[in-house]
């Protein structure tokens, strides 16, 4: 399965970055969990699943839960617990009939972080690896297809209350992120346009 289709494609060739994104997904994608995904998957409290009903109906919604709910038990399997909610099951019922899902791990403050996992999940009502989750109501098991991490630039410190200093500024020039003149990229980096 490709990484990019031709809407992608498209806008790569207009923004003049399609060396860069082969040169990331040729580098950085991957499509088991590593020790470290798993370190700072394990390690967050919440993320971001996205599903998609049968018609493309995009839903996006947030997890949460304490630090070790969504849980690595292999490298090609991401499970967590399906707590009691407001009975809509959108995300579930989602899975349900479109299996394809996209799922965001994000830490905010003084080291923020990202990570992308694109995968193929299903709800199971009766796995006994419940039983390692207090209140689950049922288990979701994520096989993953791409696994990257993603820039976390614009990520703000929001314990200190600061904006990230990568946020465009009226009057001020824009700040460079170091990874854009590390020699991995920097041949690829296309110029900025504003």
């Amino acid at each position: 399965m490709t990484m990019f289709h031709d809407g992608n494609r498209e806008l790569q060739q207009h923004f003049a970055s399609t060396a860069l994104a082969d040169r990331l997904v040729e580098r950085l994608r991957h499509s088991e969990f590593t020790d470290d995904d798993r370190e700072f998957i394990q390690s967050v409290e919440f993320f971001f699943l996205a599903t998609a009903a049968p018609d493309g109906q995009p839903d996006c919604s947030f997890k949460g839960g304490p630090p070790g709910f969504a849980r690595v038990v292999r490298p090609d399997l991401l499970v967590w617990p399906d707590y009691d909610g407001n009975g809509m099951f959108k995300s579930l019922g989602n899975i349900g009939v479109n299996p394809f899902v996209g799922l965001l791990f994000i830490r905010m403050g003084a080291a923020p972080k990202r990570l992308r996992v694109n995968a193929r999940a299903e709800v199971v009502l009766d796995d006994p690896l419940m039983q390692e989750f207090t209140g689950a109501q049922a288990l979701v098991r994520v096989t993953p297809i791409d696994i990257f991490p993603n820039c976390p630039r614009y990520i703000p410190d929001l314990g200190a209350g600061k904006p990230s200093p990568y946020v465009p500024r009226d009057g001020e020039p824009p700040v460079e992120p170091g990874w854009k003149s590390n020699p991995a990229w920097k041949e690829v980096v296309p110029p900025r346009r504003a």
